[in-house]
């Protein structure tokens, strides 16, 4: 055998090593990053006066490559101050198999439920419609679910719009209650640079936004749901969070206009930078407020 063959063969011996080094800490990564955060029971006498208290889960939906990290700190700070308390998990992979941990019962006061793909990475946002809608259907199914809260940050909330809205069967069976929107893209045709009009929506031509308005047009709930779009601006702007444009995430209020059982209510935060709309202390008080009553004071 020559030397060069040598060479080449100790060369791609060194390659494979690499990139299986690579993988496996990439697995690690993986792993960690959706590892769930930790649950803590909210006993009876940790109860708050000033805080309403239902038996009505919150799911906690990512947006794209969120993990873990997405809801790490509004958890734990709901936790510590006795507002809610997570009590499960549940992961989703790109099949759509579903595995829980944790366990939700009838009696459990503002439950959380931290929803996890295993893999948030694709090119757009339809393949975890498919999971999410698996994930809503496994709950239902599961635990007998009649209404729920959500939290959504970014495509999170734009999966389950979609998720919820095509499926006829979840409409039926499974009540929403009140919707939290972070930084939401719901129409992704439109420039940055302008201001909402409720014309605008004559306008787009994204088809995935002119799908959910013909399915908002002929769902018809029948009981009161809440909804509250909050959205932030990156400092210097007053147009985009850094990631979405406000414009696309303000035409929120051009789907629900004039559904009567349908309330809707946005709030901007200026300075609030896209992955802050999950992380600022000030937005866990609002959202809070807006779930559970009365909000806590410091």
């Amino acid at each position: 055998m020559n030397k060069g063959m040598v060479t080449i063969k100790k060369f791609l011996k060194g390659l494979g090593l690499v990139i299986a080094s690579v993988i496996v800490i990439g697995g690690c990564v993986q792993l960690y990053l959706l590892r769930g955060t930790p649950g803590r029971p909210l006993r009876e006498a940790d109860l708050r006066a000033d805080t309403e208290y239902s038996t009505t889960p919150t799911l906690l939906i990512p947006g794209w490559g969120g993990s873990t990290v997405t809801y790490d700190k509004m958890i734990n700070y709901y936790q510590s101050h006795h507002l809610a308390q997570k009590v499960l998990t549940i992961w989703v992979s790109p099949w759509g198999s579903i595995r829980v941990s944790g366990h939700l019962s009838k009696n459990q006061k503002n439950p959380l439920i931290q929803v996890l793909y295993d893999w948030n990475y694709n090119q757009t946002f339809h393949p975890q419609v498919k999971q999410l809608t698996a994930v809503l259907t496994y709950l239902q199914d599961h635990y007998n679910l009649h209404q729920v809260n959500v939290i959504a940050h970014s495509y999170g909330g734009t999966e389950f719009m979609h998720a919820y809205l095509n499926s006829p069967a979840l409409q039926s069976k499974l009540k929403l209650h009140k919707l939290i929107f972070l930084g939401v893209p719901v129409e992704e045709s439109l420039s940055a640079r302008l201001d909402y009009h409720y014309h605008l929506i004559h306008h787009s031509h994204d088809q995935n936004f002119l799908r959910l308005r013909r399915q908002m047009q002929t769902w018809g709930p029948d009981y009161p749901i809440m909804i509250y779009n909050i959205m932030g601006t990156k400092p210097g702007s007053t147009r985009t969070d850094g990631a979405v444009p406000l414009i696309q995430a303000e035409m929120l209020r051009s789907l629900v206009k004039g559904h009567p059982t349908i309330s809707y209510q946005q709030k901007i935060y200026p300075n609030t930078t896209h992955s802050q709309l999950h992380a600022r202390k000030a937005i866990f008080h609002y959202v809070a407020h807006q779930l559970w009553g009365k909000d806590d004071s410091e």
